[in-house]
């Protein structure tokens, strides 16, 4: 069973990098082209990411008419097919074509005065439009450091590797050794990138408000803003008319600075909600943002209480 797994794992992994490789050189708008002929096709057999999305939908904008919010589920689900079809782009695509495709930069002094005063940056990254082409832009024009966890189709990780390092990235694990190097590029005044809407293992959060629910929120930032007086920036790549894209830094929310971790969570969550005001489709919604719960928590709290050891 293992050797079967480990041969479709291979499989699948030469069918995807092979498609990256073959849209590598697409225009932007091709791969828009493209995105939204085969999004509905892909939409009919991913019944899993539809409902996820119609439900977060319905937490963010519960006061939007039914049909408006499945219309943007199903355009959502179009920007991530497109995000799947142009990580050939980032990763592989000649540097020149990906840096043309970035048709506009706003807010870039928020890095540029920060650097300037001598102090780190730390971009906060949400799933919005395309983070890959923000980590190709961020890597070439400043000292920039990244968490990476390898992707579970092992083939793969030389080639997402080497695509987010080709600019001069440096991947670090996530774990103590990683937080350790991302401190120790803050202190040198460099740039850090961190993806604030992931869930983080029980023990690494707090719960802070996403959308008027609770969701369980890493608190790494603090820990790395009280060591090291860095400046929180929110940073994204939003398509544009599909035909390139835009990057967008946005000020934190100031409550990031906050020593006490579930202020500043909420203050992070509070920065992916207005990087998502900027188009609400091109956020992946299908990421099961609420999975871990208070109720959870309180359970897992109890069962500590009464073990017997």
């Amino acid at each position: 069973m293992a050797d079967t797994q480990h041969t479709q794992g291979r499989f699948q992994a030469r069918l995807i990098a092979g498609l990256w490789r073959a849209l590598a050189n697409w225009r932007p708008a091709s791969l828009w082209r493209l995105a939204r002929m085969t999004g509905p096709l892909v939409q009919l057999g991913s019944r899993r990411e539809r409902r996820v999305t119609r439900i977060n939908l319905a937490q963010a904008y519960p006061d939007r008419p039914e049909s408006e919010r499945r219309r943007m589920a199903r355009r959502s689900l179009v920007h991530s097919s497109a995000t799947m079809l142009e990580l050939g782009l980032a990763w592989m695509g000649e540097p020149d074509r990906v840096e043309a495709s970035i048709l506009e930069v706003h807010g870039r002094e928020l890095l540029d005065e920060a650097r300037a005063e001598g102090r780190g940056v730390i971009v906060l990254a949400p799933h919005f439009g395309n983070w890959e082409v923000l980590n190709f832009w961020l890597s070439g024009h400043f000292p920039f450091t990244a968490m990476y966890e390898p992707p579970k189709l092992a083939p793969l990780d030389p080639i997402i590797r080497g695509g987010r390092e080709r600019r001069g990235a440096e991947l670090v694990p996530t774990n103590p050794r990683g937080v350790a190097a991302l401190l120790k590029a803050l202190k040198r005044g460099e740039t850090v990138g961190i993806l604030p809407d992931q869930t983080p293992s029980w023990g690494s959060g707090v719960f802070a408000p996403f959308f008027g629910r609770q969701a369980y929120t890493a608190t790494l930032l603090p820990k790395l803003v009280a060591r090291t007086e860095a400046r929180v920036v929110t940073g994204v790549a939003k398509r544009v008319r599909g035909r390139g894209f835009a990057l967008h830094f946005l000020a934190a929310d100031e409550r990031v600075y906050s020593s006490d971790e579930t202020t500043s969570a909420a203050g992070v969550n509070a920065c992916v909600e207005a990087a998502i005001a900027l188009d609400p489709v091109q956020y992946q919604w299908e990421y099961k943002r609420y999975r871990k719960t208070p109720e959870e928590l309180e359970g897992r709290a109890d069962w500590k209480r009464f073990r017997v050891y």
